[in-house]
């Protein structure tokens, strides 16, 4: 079943005073966008998480960001004093102008290169931050995954709804064209005897047959009435699939709409007219809807 672009999922986990809050926020998109945010010290590990997003996700706009908080001393970053002075020292070394005075904000002086650096972490530990952040990240990814479902089967319903409105009006429209031509026929036939009567002449029952069948092929719409229910079809098989079919569900609302623009073109009747109009408001809501399609 079709899945959904749009989803949420987050995990949570905490360890050793270390709490860790993952989120993951999926919007529609085209193709599959990346934003990963990550704490400082564990910047390390984005290729991996990019990597195991994309081998799970396929398509969407997907936000990621991890918290951590930790309590007491754990994780806390080491001052250099050296780097602290050094600073200092400079700057007190700065002439400022005659009657003004300035100080020195240590809070400030944190935020400078080489002042603050974050705990080293040996390759035992980089690999056990990894193994946190990998199962967090697929448990939220489970939540997601099983929102965009749930979307999606609601999707799924609107869709083939709308589909079954498009095919009850493509009824009407298959059912009235044989009547345009019988209509054209009786209006030709009554518009010749009219000038047959003024002008005195007679034209055979060929020539006036010649061109009703000439009328007949130019709007001949059975083809394209054709085309688009076997589009529908299509369409309505795609909707039960399990892999990623948004793109083309969105080439076959093209396609559909093409059709629809041609049966108005060719009918030359009013009343196919207003039933094409109300397939195409249907088309334009299918082709909305599929933008939210994996």
């Amino acid at each position: 079943m079709i899945q959904s672009m749009t989803g949420y999922g987050a995990a949570q986990h905490v360890e050793d005073g270390v709490s860790y809050a993952l989120e993951i926020r999926s919007l529609n998109n085209r193709y599959l966008k990346l934003s990963i945010k990550l704490p400082e010290h564990l910047q390390f590990l984005e290729g991996d998480v990019d990597k195991l997003l994309r081998s799970r996700l396929v398509r969407g706009s997907i936000s990621y960001t991890l918290r951590v908080r930790s309590e007491g001393d754990v994780g806390l970053r080491s001052i250099n004093p050296a780097a602290v002075q050094r600073y200092v020292e400079q700057l007190s070394e700065v002439q400022t102008p005659p009657g003004t005075a300035a100080t020195v904000d240590l809070a400030t002086i944190a935020m400078l290169p080489g002042v603050c650096d974050s705990p080293e972490l040996n390759e035992g530990a980089r690999q056990h931050q990894w193994d946190v952040v990998a199962d967090l990240t697929n448990r939220a990814i489970d939540v997601l995954i099983a929102m965009r479902r749930e979307e999606g089967q609601a999707l799924r319903t609107d869709l083939l709804r709308c589909c079954e409105a498009i095919r009850v009006r493509l009824s009407e429209c298959k059912a009235r064209a044989p009547s345009v031509i019988e209509e054209y026929h009786e209006r030709l036939k009554s518009r010749v005897a009219i000038l047959m009567q003024s002008g005195g002449f007679e034209l055979e029952a060929e020539g006036l047959m010649r061109e009703v069948a000439v009328y007949a092929e130019r709007c001949d719409i059975s083809e394209e009435i054709a085309r688009l229910g076997s589009h529908l079809d299509q369409f309505g098989g795609l909707c039960d699939r399990e892999d990623q079919v948004g793109r083309t569900l969105d080439f076959l609302t093209q396609e559909m709409l093409r059709e629809a623009n041609t049966i108005a073109s060719k009918s030359n009747d009013a009343a196919i007219a207003r039933s094409v109009v109300e397939i195409k408001g249907l088309i334009d809501r299918l082709k909305e809807q599929v933008q939210n399609v994996e």
